[in-house]
């Protein structure tokens, strides 16, 4: 790919908000830091986005309290409302915001996840979007009546399965039956509410192995991606969208949004400084050993998070952590720590908070905007979903001062000129199955 010449027409940046806690993003013990499950705070977040102009305001949502040491974490987020519950009230508070949950493909049913997000679209006219995951996790699975049953290997086959299935059954809607008969999935019926006024709601998917990039080209029409360097993301945008002519779509029937973190400043220092205090914040000394001993596997809790990384070898699969990203090889990832904390001189806690980062816009309001564009000129995204380390006033600054910058480099909206989250992402309307596919 190449960047956008001065005698092009600018690519158009798209954002998208994230409701933050997931992790350790958020800093809890920033005194404007906010609940968690009060309405007030989704549709505080909720309305700072659509005042921004955003496409979409986003939900993660985990199916299990995730546990340490065999007890519940206290720095993550406990009692995390239903996703899409909340979005069927905040599509009563909004008017063109996209609005988009997180639901599992391995513990649901096409049919019914299918009709619930018919229904969100029907409510907020047009504005739905699922972000598609899936688990091979049994310790989630024990919440479900099949808990762990599915092997990681065909955890997106049936992923692809159930999108299939739950596109047949937007397409039918209230007018005709639908029947499928697949590997994981034999139904039939008639989904009751009519066909979504989106067609389809959008689909996001999140996956960055290779079978996630194929069902991504498959299937996805946003990708939620964690490539953090323009060279990282260029790659990453080029092999994606390289897939997408195998299943008959053009480049721009997929966007690529990483997530990211902004930290702002009056001046490059200011932002620097904060960004650093506010990396402390979020990696405390508890949480640096809990990070650790999620790669060794053991308890380390003797050591001190301000001293060296531990000199013993992990000890993989030892269900330490429960319901936690898997970290591929331990060994090798312990040692390229150790690299890390020898050549930079670096402690548990500073290598923690060295290695975790998620890729983050820190400067004035001017150079994050120009960062911003930079890397949607030269097509290493097509735009970012920001996740803000406060709940919920953490985007107000970003729309305040880096939005209308975008606005004035004439790489982003100024109203909202569609009504429904396709028209604001630029994607085309699916037609159903059974009927011919409309001109534009």
């Amino acid at each position: 790919m190449t960047s956008t010449s001065s005698y092009d027409t600018p690519r158009q940046v798209h954002l998208a908000a994230h409701f933050p806690g997931v992790n350790n993003t958020t800093v809890w013990a920033d005194p404007r830091s906010r609940s968690q499950i009060d309405f007030a705070s989704f549709e505080h977040l909720a309305r700072t986005a659509e005042r921004g102009l955003f496409d979409f305001f986003f939900l993660a949502e985990g199916l299990r309290l995730r546990e340490h040491k065999g007890r519940i974490h206290d720095l993550d987020v406990v009692g995390r409302p239903e996703s899409l519950t909340v979005l069927n009230a905040l599509a009563a508070v909004t008017d063109r915001l996209g609005l988009a949950a997180t639901v599992n493909a391995t513990f649901n049913e096409p049919y019914e996840t299918a009709r619930r997000f018919a229904t969100l679209d029907h409510l907020s006219g047009g504005r739905a979007a699922w972000n598609v995951v899936t688990s091979s996790d049994a310790f989630t699975g024990e919440n479900f009546r099949r808990g762990g049953f599915l092997d990681r290997a065909d955890r997106y086959t049936r992923a692809a399965e159930f999108v299939d299935v739950a596109r047949q059954v937007w397409d039918a809607g209230a007018e005709r039956p639908f029947r499928h008969a697949g590997q994981h999935f034999t139904v039939e019926g008639e989904l009751g509410p009519a066909r979504p006024p989106q067609g389809h709601p959008v689909v996001i998917q999140a996956g960055d192995s290779d079978e996630g990039r194929e069902f991504a080209a498959s299937a996805a029409d946003v990708v939620f991606t964690r490539h953090g360097t323009l060279e990282a993301g260029r790659a990453f945008s080029a092999d994606v969208k390289g897939r997408l002519a195998r299943y008959g779509r053009a480049p721009d029937d997929l966007k690529i949004m990483p997530g990211v973190t902004f930290v702002l400043g009056d001046t490059a220092e200011e932002a620097q400084e904060k960004a650093a205090g506010i990396r402390r914040q979020q990696v405390s000394p508890q949480n640096a050993l809990l990070t650790l001993e999620q790669v060794w596997g053991v308890d380390l809790s003797a050591y001190d998070p301000d001293g060296p990384l531990p000199d013993i070898d992990p000890v993989p699969d030892t269900g330490l952590s429960q319901g936690r990203t898997h970290r591929g090889d331990v060994f090798e990832l312990a040692e390229k720590w150790r690299a890390l904390s020898r050549d930079k001189g670096l402690s548990i806690r500073q290598t923690v908070i060295e290695t975790t980062r998620r890729q983050s816009f820190i400067g004035t309001p001017a150079a994050v905007a120009a960062e911003i564009d930079a890397f949607v000129q030269a097509g290493a995204a097509d735009g970012f979903i920001l996740v803000p380390h406060l709940t919920p006033g953490g985007l107000d600054d970003f729309v305040d001062q880096v939005v209308p910058l975008l606005q004035e480099r004439g790489v982003f909206r100024t109203e909202y000129t569609g009504t429904t989250l396709r028209s604001h992402l630029g994607l085309p309307v699916p037609a159903p199955r059974h009927e011919r596919i409309p001109t534009a």
